[in-house]
């Protein structure tokens, strides 16, 4: 075997199911095509945000020397890759230069006592540009319609059968109902010549017989405030006796909402 037929043609290019073993001397590739942005910033602010924070200075006390520097390099580099973004980065360069200045050229200390820092203007347009930012980050993620959550259209609904969740009632939610009864009661007086007997057999009767006819009641429907407070107490152990021998049951629209009284509701199979 030759040692022609031995070589192992490795192909660099397919072409129209041509091989291309050698690189086209003819071959033009531009310089810009292409560009890795390591950062993007949205303006002159962003980008002094940028460099402040990168170092862990303070925002009031900016060391203006070090920003500047840093800051011209950066806009050189980019005059070269994108010039028409480039003036008004210039303008933030001016302004820099200008504080500079000011900041190197010798003062008298009672002059210096009266002027304001030159880094003044600045900085509060830094923590003006800082707090919008922010805002607009927070905003940004909250859930957006059409890129994080999407509407159905077209779903029948009809047959679907929704089971409401009512929430716990507690104790506490009763006895702060009942508090309020006993406001009302004691609003109502009138004098009693001969004490009728209230039993609380009977007023758990009088309490399902009342379901009966209306299958919701409010809680405070089932106090009479001419009975007074030994009334009230009496329709109160009347309707604990009945949510504990499991005839009635203490429900709330909505958490804190009002109390109703109804009769246990079969569970849905």
């Amino acid at each position: 075997m030759s040692d022609d037929n031995a070589k192992v043609v490795h192909a660099i290019a397919l072409v129209n199911g041509t091989p291309f073993t050698d690189m086209p001397v003819d071959l033009y590739i531009p310089p810009d095509a292409l560009e890795v942005f390591l950062e993007t910033f949205e303006g002159p602010l962003d980008l002094l945000l940028y460099l402040i924070r990168r170092q862990n200075l303070d925002i009031l006390d900016i060391p203006i020397a070090a920003i500047t520097r840093q800051y011209i390099a950066y806009i050189d580099m980019m005059a070269e890759m994108r010039m028409e973004l480039a003036a008004e980065y210039l303008l933030m360069a001016a302004i820099l230069a200008e504080i500079k200045s000011r900041m190197l050229l010798p003062r008298q200390e009672a002059a210096e006592a009266e002027e304001d820092d030159p880094r003044a203007e600045l900085v509060r347009r830094l923590q003006e540009y800082e707090r919008f930012k922010t805002a607009a980050e927070e905003l940004d993620k909250l859930p957006r319609c059409e890129r994080d959550v999407f509407e159905l259209g077209g779903a029948d609904t009809s047959t679907v059968t929704v089971r409401k969740v009512y929430p716990e009632v507690d104790l506490q939610d009763v006895l702060l109902a009942f508090t309020e009864v006993l406001r009302r009661a004691e609003r109502s007086t009138h004098h009693r010549i001969v004490r009728e007997p209230l039993s609380v057999r009977e007023r758990m009767s009088s309490v399902l017989a009342r379901l009966k006819d209306k299958p919701l009641l409010a809680f405070t429907e089932l106090f009479n405030r001419r009975e007074g407070r030994q009334g009230a107490l009496v329709s109160l152990l009347a309707i604990l006796e009945l949510c504990k021998e499991r005839f009635i049951e203490i429900i709330q629209e909505e958490p804190l909402g009002e109390l109703f009284i109804r009769v246990p509701q079969a569970a849905p199979a």
